[in-house]
């Protein structure tokens, strides 16, 4: 369980002061029971066309509330319905004479999480229910969530983390000047436990080392006192930053990008064998045998490639960490396959829709995305005791006893 989970679970058990299983299922439903008051008076809200204590010219206005029982996947729970004095507003959420919310609730999660849009959402609860919530109302709902990232962006993070990720991810997003391709940066941690977690998730500024350090010191402000490896792909700037932010911090260039860039440009019928060569510099027992393979392949390609290898010498200080760890702990670290997986859960949004109306809409996605992967994540790393047991003695005094 990552720490905000356990930070979390502590305030959660004694803000109820649960003892029991019942105590727990009476707190689930206290919860949920607040959070379709929530959606209720954001239906209301509408319905009215103002929010509450606002002032309006709408002869309509609020008339106190209703209680009513209705039957959830917690239980039986009691919520209050807001009523109106023309008797006109209809609940969607919860419709009148409707006493059973569990698919209700279960559907409005699942796509949530899947980073469906407001109008596929709102097709899709027609679909289903047989009645229409707008488009506007789907997102002031979810706008719910802006709070509960903010905190979730500025928890506390532990003191130390062996291995730091840091990736990218393009998606379209709309903006005043019309649809822009941005990244999304995901920074995740690899902690003395041998967890992964998501640091932070950072929308779309123009790479430098200025913006780099930003973020870098916005984890130190979180509690990050030192890092030992920062595995990422030629970010423009990262490595300055990592200097500046973080002196000790190895920086390492991620191989499966160092090797996705060289094969861009080779045609398929070399791919295969280039790739072997390729394997053959960063599977290498040593720095000195793989220099070695890097000439001989810089020598085979130079004819018809002659530009191919040319990265792979200008980045040789970024690249060559990996050469001093086991193979065990060059997978951990030379690739991002602790990202990749979390990536591809990022890459569906894309296939959700052709583009986000704004970086809040975006943001609110991979939120909901990151909270659905990461419920999977309760193992540590494989073979982290002896990884961080290499670890301790590569850099020494730096990792908890």
């Amino acid at each position: 369980m990552s720490p905000e989970k356990r930070e979390f679970l502590r305030n959660f058990v004694g803000m109820y002061d649960i003892k029991t299983a019942a105590d727990l299922q009476d707190a689930v439903k206290d919860l949920l029971g607040d959070t379709i008051k929530d959606m209720l008076e954001e239906e209301m809200n509408e319905h009215l066309g103002y929010e509450k204590y606002k002032h309006s010219d709408n002869p309509d206005s609020r008339n106190g509330y209703k209680s009513k029982e209705i039957m959830s996947s917690a239980g039986s729970i009691t919520i209050d319905v807001p009523q109106d004095r023309d008797s006109a507003f209809e609940p969607k959420v919860v419709k009148k004479r409707q006493k059973d919310i569990n698919a209700i609730e279960q559907k409005i999660i699942a796509m949530y999480a899947r980073g469906m849009t407001t109008r596929n959402i709102s097709d899709t609860i027609m679909d289903i229910y047989g009645f229409e919530v707008s488009e506007g109302f789907i997102s002031d709902v979810t706008d719910k969530l802006l709070p509960k990232i903010q905190e979730w962006q500025s928890r506390p993070l532990e003191d130390v983390y062996p291995v730091v990720f840091i990736d990218a991810i393009h998606y379209a997003v709309r903006d005043e000047v019309g649809v822009r391709r941005k990244a999304a940066y995901i920074v995740l941690g690899i902690s003395a436990s041998g967890h992964k977690d998501v640091l932070g998730i950072y929308i779309g500024e123009n790479e430098s080392a200025k913006y780099w350090l930003s973020i870098l010191n916005e984890l130190k402000n979180r509690g990050v006192k030192d890092i030992l490896i920062v595995c990422a792909d030629g970010l423009t700037g990262i490595k300055d930053a990592i200097e500046a932010a973080f002196p000790q911090t190895e920086y390492q260039r991620c191989i499966v990008h160092q090797v996705r860039n060289t094969l861009k440009y080779v045609s398929d019928k070399d791919r295969k064998a280039f790739a072997n060569d390729l394997r053959r510099i960063y599977g290498a027992p040593s720095e000195e045998l793989a220099l070695g393979e890097l000439d001989r392949a810089a020598e085979k390609w130079q004819q018809k490639y002659p530009n191919s290898m040319k990265s792979w010498y200008k980045n040789w200080d970024a690249i060559s960490p990996i050469f001093k760890f086991s193979s065990e702990t060059r997978r951990v670290i030379y690739t991002t396959n602790a990202i990749e997986s979390l990536n591809s859960i990022y890459r569906r949004l894309n296939s959700q829709r052709s583009s986000f109306p704004g970086d809040q809409s975006l943001l609110k996605a991979l939120y909901l995305a990151t909270m659905e992967a990461t419920k999977k994540w309760r193992l540590p790393i494989r073979d982290w005791g002896k990884i961080y047991g290499e670890l301790s003695i590569m850099y020494e005094g730096r990792l908890p006893e």
